[in-house]
């Protein structure tokens, strides 16, 4: 599965690809990363239609996660699952603001993010057997 990974930041970039591994559950497919910094690079990749699981930096300058997340909810037919990375914890209702699928917590807690991550490689997985008619060996 290709899981993207935006953030003007390439430490948190970093980060996130370290603390989600290779794998990020047993039983899941190993992941390939896709790395970006800049908000049309995002919009590059998900309009190709190959992402799988979507990560975004809250925080990343000039253009935030939470807003590229809404954006792309809106403009991304099948937009793939979405996490954005927040770094207060008052920034849950800006997340729910932007149709995030799930949240993660910066400093990133390695064992938390990888958690979500492999819900939504999950629900991912779940989306392309349901709705393409073909099954994703999660093995």
């Amino acid at each position: 599965m290709k899981i993207l990974v935006y953030s003007h930041d390439a430490n948190t970039r970093t980060q996130v690809r370290l603390a989600i591994g290779r794998r990020p559950a047993p039983g899941l497919p190993k992941v390939e990363f896709v790395e970006v910094a800049t908000e049309p690079a995002v919009f590059v990749h998900l309009d190709k239609g190959d992402i799988d699981v979507v990560i975004l930096d809250g925080e990343a300058q000039p253009a935030g996660g939470m807003g590229i997340c809404r954006q792309a909810k809106d403009e991304i037919y099948r937009c793939p699952p979405i996490m954005v990375l927040i770094a207060r914890r008052d920034d849950g209702w800006l997340a729910t603001w932007s149709r995030a699928d799930a949240v993660a917590s910066q400093p990133i807690d390695a064992v938390a993010l990888a958690e979500g991550v492999a819900g939504l490689m999950r629900l991912r997985a779940a989306e392309i057997d349901g709705g393409a008619g073909h099954s994703l060996s999660l093995q």
